[in-house]
Parts: structure tokens; C-alpha cells; sequence
């Protein structure tokens, strides 16, 4: 008999959830002013690293850390004795994914390179063909088995194994006849034919050959510059390791460069491709969040606009392009399909594509393995289903107080995470350019410190309310497509309805005429305040507002507050916003031509919710309008220091809100508004100069008093940063507006986890092929399992016509399940096809987002 390895885990997802608390998020939990009860449950975190990860976990496991805030490799875990063992609370997660990404330079025919050097190269991994056949090339389950032990899946597209929302993706890499252990005859062949017709073009006759070993241009070794990631011991250096074996054998030298984070990211995600410093890369990604749609994946992992394919965009660098990627990507995310079945289709077509350019390659998941000390611990902390330890985590945690020491009868969580180099940032904490925030390090110390307009249920990944309320139910909403195919509608706007300027900076009417898809209303909610202590408000929104337009719309050449980088990300989904009507009673409605068609409730959040955020688009930053106003005038009208900063590593010295020489300057432009009584020109006549002056005093003495600018408005707040110990102290922010018991009480929920499939043993065109599944209940966040007792089972049977096959299981026993495909429909299956089959569980249908995993069918 066979047996299927299945992946516990699950994703609840009420359909009502979200609309329910947009209705009533001002509920019985959530209180104002400085009870002690607000902001997270423990009093103080210290963020600390470690050089070794071994060290990180015996940390834990003896009680100096709390927890490990990164996954433990599996050949840590495996060697962990029983009594330390004990000692752990394990969070199991398929979060975390490997993948390659290449340097496909010129990525056009000859295919050959000018180097800083002056010499011309020719670049393999410039050829399609050849990156495709990598596809082949690699044995996944290789990988997965020898390397990581068994902890993690094969995975061919950036949608993690077995999550809800992902089959219909991981199905693509099948119809193109990738497998998990891959092809290396086909592959080698497809390679040679690639190159064979390289060296055929007229440019490259006489000059790429194929020599004994390797294929050589100019008498040279046609050579792979590989950056494998050498901190990843028992990772990432053993799989670029392997990889670089058989690109070898494919005839292909191979420079090895074993470098650690800081030389890899920085070369490879912060260089220019044309240096040719780098051709391929073991890259490795954390999930980013618990995912219900998966948009912002085909844009961020294969569509070049976003900025993560090679030259990330960057004016001045070579960039990697596909204006049918672009176009696809950014439909996605800018909500412009008018049914779901046009969702689905042009998703699907992207991510065929996607892996037809092959630039950028996924190899596995990873069943990642978080660890916590459980002793320290009252009760499991919340954590992302699909990704693990996030900031609900750090404002969830309930540890004991310590008994002696500073800190003697606080509550004080211990968070350690690894760094080669002991380090704890890579990037620039800049709150506005696309570059900020751009490593694991530093969105788990500032993602807790900011709240956004929404979020995304941990468990369920449900789009819900945090900093603004929105109304489902009085959104109006008639969606239909233009002549020109983009998305257009019949809600009338408003003659009154505003929107700012960047010409003439001011807000104008938008004037009669005008109609769009949809239009909600959203509130921000009350009793939010800044680190400051100062509520955030309107104006902040206002100001968000216009400062997203400003330096995303471009107002002829000498236009000082643009930036490319910003405006290819953000421009599109702004020229969507039609009007915005700032009401008497404080909420604000917003015109919009977005539609999101498979959810009504994600349609309303991202047209109606409330947002203050002006910057760093993706990522989950929030600033004081008086911050992203000094860190504008810097760059646009200089500093006290005289540094040139910018909002892009290109253009400039980027702006870092915790380097004390920029804190310097910027606590030197808010000191020089105060003196000029400054009002930005985006809120003038909506605010007094009194107003002003009390936002830019507030900051200088925040900054005084903490010696960095990131003010943000989160449960928690960054106290103190220590550079010499490479720590970071943050305090509960007492004046949040949620009690700290409040999320945890509301995200508590019954879910499944299918436990095991057993395939048919012997699946014959003559009989029915039976699948036996074993299903288990919990409730989230905790682990106490029990076998499902009133729930459903279902196999999806995915045909090769696209189409699937549906059956439901009967229970014979609490937790065990039979399914079976009828005799009939295994007669119409075609001999030597891996079939998928879905296997589904859910507590209530339309209620929760089931737990899937799937499993090959082979008729014999």
C-alpha cells in the first residue's frame, strides 16, 4: 500500500469573519486611553542575535531566550535530545521556500555580455531555453530528503504546497511535465540543443564551441558565476552545492562564491546585473504572510515592475523585462477582472509564463520548525498558518514575569535571531523608497511597531480591520470593463469629490462625469495615537494621500518629487482612485475603479479602508505625516549635514530613520519647520500653524529622548537601539486602542488538519480507487488534537482538460474518512499520467477555508 506524506497544518477562514468585525470593531475588547491591559500582553521586547544557530536554540531550550524567531534547520531539530525536546513548543509551518534566481543579462540572442573589464562573456542563463531546462535539471526530492531530512515539499511556482488558494497554480508545473525528481537526460539534451543553436547564431560561429568538458566562447570556459549562501550550512550551501554538480554535467563551469547574507544580498539584490558579478543564486524566502489570494506573489516573484526580478527596477541598472508579466501582475493586484473566471485565467496564464522565463526558479518549501521556551510561556502565541512567527506573535506572546534582575516583575519576551555576522540589519530603514525594510531582520523588529489600515487574519488570512473601519454593507459596487479592456463602472462620483493636485499642489474637484466600480466608506479608528502620543487623524490620511500622487506623478523633467522606482509600483493603482469625499463625521469614501471578483470583502477593504501610509509600498511601515515631510525636504532641498539622501540606493545616500547621522538631520529639518512655522503645501488651510508646531515638537522630543525616528503607532514601540550589542528594546505602547487580550480572544477558532492519505494500492481502470484519510480538529493557536468528528472530506480529481472531478468522503469512525473514485470515471483516466488528487477537509462549508494537502494517482 501506498502512502502519501501529508503536511499538518490548516487555514480557517469564516467567510463573515471580516465583515463582522468591520461592523463591529469598536467591540466590548477594544478599549481607549492608558489602561494597562492596552498595547501587547508582555511589558518589554529585547530583540538580540546570535552567530550560530545551535547556540540560538540551546538559548531557548535553557530559558535565556524565549524564543527563536527564525526556522530551526532541520538537522538541528533532528539532533535535539528528548529531554530538550520537552522543553520546546514547536510551531510547524510550511512557510518558508528556496528558489534560484538568475542573472539572465542580455536575455536576448547572441546572448553575450560586455564585462566592467572590457571583456564580452557569454552568459548561459541569457538563454531561455537553457534556464527552463534547469527545471529538469534539478532533482527536488533529492534535495528535500538528503538535505532537508524530509522537512519540506518539491515546489515548482512561488504558491506554497498544499495552502488554500495555491492547487490550481502547482498544477501548472504538471501540465508542463515537471516532476519532482526531475529528468537530467532530458535535461542535458535540451541544454545542448539550446546551445548547439547559440553557437550556430553568426555572431557566436567560431567562437562558442563545445569543448571536452565544458562549452567555451573565446577559448574560454563558458562559467556560472554561482553565489551559493554559505551561513546555510546544512542548507542552502549544500543545495547550491549539488546543483552546481550537475550544471557541470550539463557542461557549464561553475564559479562557486560561498558567500554570507550581507555579501549575497548585496550583490545580487542591491547591484546592477550588467557588473555580471553574479549569474545564479540560492535564494531562500520566508512566506511574508498567511495567504488567502496569491496576486501579490505572481507580481513580487515574477513580474519585473514590482522590483525582485534582476535590477529590481532600478533607473540606471540593467533590468530584466516582460511587459506580459507586468500587464498580468498588475491586473492582479489593482483589482481589474470582472468575474472570477477571468481572475483565474489570466492568473493561471502568468504563472505559466512565470515558469516558461524560468528567471526565476523555485526548488522546495520548507516544513519550517519555530521554537519557544514552553516553560517561559502562559499560553501558545498566534502565528501565521501559512508563514509562521510574524508580529502577531510578538503581540500576542504571554510570557511569566521575571523574577529578579532590571526588569524584576515585568513581563519581558527574549526574541534571538541568527546572523553570520552578528549583525542585525541589512537594509536602510527608509519608511518611503521601495528598498527599506528589505530583510527578515528588520520587519520582525518594526512590524510590530506599526499598524496598517488592515491586515491579514493569521489564521485565515481573511482581509480584517485594524487601523480603519469599512462598511461592507453600504458599498456601492457595479463593476464593468471599458472598450479598452480596463475596469470601469457605473457609481456616479461626486462633482465634489477631491483629489490633489501635483501640478498646481492643490486639491481640486474632480467636476461631474465621472464614474467607477466601486465606492466605500471607511473610518479611522478611534483612539489611535502615535508613539508621540499625539492621535493620528485625517490629516495624516490626507497627507498619505498626496504624498503617494506626488512622488509617484511625474511633472515634467525637472520634477524633483518623483521617483521612478516609487512610480512604477504605485502609479497604476493610483490613476485608479477617482475621487475621495472627506465627510463632516470623519469618514472618508473613496471612488475606485478596483474590483476584486472571487471577494467581495477585499474589494470593500482596499477601496474604503483608511490608510496613513505615504511609503515603502509592501511593506508594513507607518510614519507621522511630519516624518515623511522632513525625510521629503531632505531629499529634495538638502540636509544640515550636506548629505545627498534619496529614496533609492542609486540616486543618493538612501534615508535610514535609525543611522544617528540621519536622525541627526532629520531632527535638524523638523527644528528648522518650527522655525519657519512650516505647513506642507498638501495640508494647507486644513491645518493651523499651531497644529504644525505641536506634530514637529513632538517628534524632536521623541528623537531626543530615543535616539531614532521610526515613530510609528503599534502595540509596541522601539525604545532603545543598542549598535554595540546589536539589540533592540522595545516597551508595550500603552495608549493602543486594543485591549491586548482583544485579537487573541477573537482569532481563536476550531479548525482541521488532515493527518494522512493512503492511496490505493493497486488503481486499476476496473474498480474504484479508495483513498483512506485521516483527519484531525483543533483549536488555533493551540496543538491539542483530536480526531475530526463532525466535519467534511472531500478528493478533487484534477483532470487534464483542466477540469476536476469532486467526491466526498464518508466517515466511518471520529477522524477516519473513506473516498473513493468510481470504477466509471478510473476507466476514462489514461494509463502512465500522475493525476492529482486534492484532498480537502473543512468544519463547515462556506464557513472555514479548508485544510488541503494533495497526492499522485497512477493508473496501472
Amino acid at each position: 500500500m501506498k502512502k502519501s506524506r501529508v503536511i499538518r497544518f490548516s487555514l480557517l477562514a469564516l467567510s463573515v469573519f471580516a465583515i463582522g468585525f468591520a461592523a463591529c470593531a469598536k467591540s466590548e475588547g477594544a478599549t481607549e486611553g492608558k489602561e494597562s491591559g492596552n498595547g501587547s500582553i508582555v511589558d518589554k521586547v529585547i530583540f538580540t542575535v546570535s552567530m550560530d544557530e545551535s547556540l540560538a536554540v540551546k538559548d531557548v531550550v535553557e530559558g535565556r531566550s524565549d524564543v527563536f524567531f527564525q526556522a530551526v534547520p532541520p538537522s538541528i531539530m533532528s539532533a535535539l535530545s528528548d529531554t530538550d525536546r520537552d522543553k520546546l513548543d514547536v510551531y510547524r509551518v510550511p512557510s518558508g521556500a528556496w528558489s534560484l534566481i538568475t542573472n539572465p543579462i542580455p536575455n536576448k540572442a547572441p546572448y553575450t555580455v560586455k564585462i566592467p573589464s572590457g571583456e564580452t562573456v557569454f552568459n548561459p542563463l541569457a538563454v531561455r531555453e537553457v534556464r527552463y531546462a534547469l527545471n529538469w535539471l534539478i532533482d527536488r526530492k533529492k534535495i528535500v530528503d538528503e538535505i532537508l531530512l524530509g522537512e519540506g515539499m518539491p515546489q515548482m511556482t512561488s504558491m506554497t504546497v498544499g495552502q488554500p488558494g495555491t492547487y490550481q497554480y502547482n498544477l501548472i508545473p504538471a501540465k508542463l511535465g515537471m516532476t519532482e525528481t526531475g529528468d537530467e537526460t532530458k535535461a542535458i539534451a535540451d541544454i545542448d540543443a539550446a546551445m548547439q543553436a547559440a553557437a550556430a547564431l553568426p555572431q557566436n560561429k567560431g567562437k562558442l564551441v563545445k569543448g571536452p568538458k565544458f562549452w567555451q566562447y573565446n577559448g574560454k570556459d563558458v562559467t556560472v558565476k554561482f553565489v551559493i549562501r554559505v551561513d546555510d550550512p546544512n542548507g542552502r550551501l549544500l543545495e547550491g552545492r549539488y546543483i552546481a554538480a550537475q550544471l557541470e554535467k550539463a557542461g557549464f563551469a561553475v564559479e562557486q562564491l560561498e558567500w554570507d547574507r550581507v555579501k549575497a544580498n548585496g550583490t545580487v539584490y542591491q547591484g546592477n546585473p550588467a557588473d555580471y558579478a553574479w549569474t545564479l543564486y540560492t535564494e531562500g524566502w520566508g512566506a511574508g504572510a498567511t495567504r488567502r489570494w496569491w496576486d501579490i506573489s505572481l507580481s513580487q516573484m515574477y513580474a519585473p515592475y514590482y522590483g525582485y526580478m534582476p535590477g529590481g527596477a532600478e533607473e540606471g541598472n540593467w533590468n530584466y523585462t516582460h511587459k506580459k508579466l507586468d500587464e498580468l501582475g498588475k491586473k492582479g493586484l489593482n483589482g481589474q477582472f470582472l468575474t472570477t473566471e477571468e481572475y483565474w485565467r489570466d492568473n493561471l496564464e502568468a504563472q505559466k509564463i512565470g515558469l516558461e522565463e524560468a528567471v526565476r526558479i523555485y526548488v522546495c518549501s520548507n516544513l519550517d520548525s519555530f521554537v519557544a521556551n514552553k516553560a517561559r510561556f502562559n499560553k501558545r502565541m498566534l502565528y501565521g498558518l501559512g508563514d509562521g512567527l510574524n508580529n502577531w506573535s510578538i503581540n500576542s506572546a504571554d510570557v511569566k514575569p521575571d523574577t529578579d534582575g532590571a526588569f524584576k516583575g515585568q513581563k519581558v519576551l527574549r526574541v534571538v535571531s541568527y546572523s553570520s555576522r552578528g549583525g542585525l540589519f541589512m537594509s536602510p530603514w527608509d519608511p518611503v523608497g521601495k528598498g527599506g525594510f528589505a530583510d527578515v531582520f528588520s520587519t520582525m523588529v518594526a512590524n510590530p511597531c506599526s499598524d496598517t489600515k488592515t491586515d491579514e487574519a493569521p489564521n485565515s488570512a481573511i482581509d480584517i480591520p485594524l487601523l480603519s473601519t469599512y462598511d461592507v454593507d453600504s458599498a456601492k459596487v457595479a463593476p464593468k470593463l471599458l472598450p479598452d479592456g480596463s475596469m470601469g463602472g457605473d457609481v456616479e462620483v461626486p462633482a465634489d469629490a477631491v483629489l490633489y493636485d501635483t501640478k498646481t499642489k492643490e486639491w481640486k474637484k474632480v467636476g461631474s462625469g465621472f464614474t467607477v466600480s466601486v465606492a466605500a466608506s471607511g473610518k479611522l479608528y478611534d483612539g489611535y495615537r502615535w508613539h508621540t502620543g499625539l492621535p493620528v487623524t485625517n490629516i495624516d490620511a490626507r497627507y498619505a494621500h498626496a504624498f503617494s500622487r506626488e512622488w509617484a506623478i511625474k511633472d515634467g523633467d525637472d520634477d524633483k518629487y518623483y521617483d521612478s522606482a516609487l512610480s512604477e509600483s504605485t502609479l497604476d493603482a493610483l490613476k485608479n482612485i477617482k475621487g475621495v469625499v472627506f465627510s463632516d463625521d470623519g469618514s472618508i469614501v473613496s471612488y475606485v475603479n478596483y474590483f476584486f471578483a472571487p471577494d467581495m470583502n477585499r474589494t470593500v477593504s482596499n477601496v474604503g479602508a483608511v490608510g496613513v501610509q505615504a511609503g515603502a509600498p509592501g511593506r508594513r511601515i507607518v510614519c507621522p505625516w511630519e516624518i515623511y515631510e522632513a525625510l521629503a525636504e531632505m531629499v529634495v532641498h538638502g540636509s544640515a549635514s550636506g548629505t545627498a539622501y534619496s529614496f533609492a540606493k542609486d540616486t543618493g545616500t538612501e534615508v535610514d530613520i535609525l543611522t544617528p547621522a540621519h536622525v541627526a538631520d532629520i531632527k535638524a529639518k523638523l527644528a528648522e519647520f518650527v522655525e519657519q512655522k512650516h505647513i506642507p503645501v498638501s495640508l494647507k488651510g486644513l491645518i493651523t500653524e499651531e497644529e504644525a508646531l505641536e506634530r514637529y515638537k513632538a517628534s524632536i522630543a521623541f528623537i531626543e529622548k530615543y535616539g531614532h525616528a521610526y515613530i510609528s503607532n503599534g502595540p509596541i514601540m522601539l525604545t532603545k537601539i543598542d549598535t554595540t550589542t546589536n539589540s533592540v528594546i522595545a516597551d508595550a505602547f500603552r495608549d493602543y486602542p486594543y485591549d491586548s487580550r482583544y485579537w487573541p480572544a477573537q482569532f481563536s477558532q476550531k479548525a482541521t488538519a488532515i493527518e494522512h492519505v493512503k492511496l490505493p494500492s493497486a488503481p486499476s481502470a476496473d474498480k474504484d480507487a479508495e483513498f483512506e484519510i485521516n483527519v484531525s480538529e483543533f483549536v488555533y493557536p493551540e496543538i491539542d488534537y483530536k480526531p475530526l468528528s463532525g466535519g467534511t472530506v472531500e478528493i478533487h480529481l484534477q483532470q487534464t482538460d483542466g477540469t476536476e472531478n469532486v467526491y466526498l468522503a464518508s466517515k466511518k469512525s471520529d477522524g477516519k474518512f473513506v473516498a473513493a473514485i468510481p470504477a466509471a470515471d478510473m476507466a476514462k483516466l489514461q494509463k502512465g499520467i500522475d493525476y492529482t488528487v486534492v484532498v480537502i477537509s473543512f468544519i463547515e462549508k462556506d464557513k472555514d477555508a479548508p485544510s488541503v494537502t494533495s497526492v499522485k494517482l497512477n493508473l496501472l
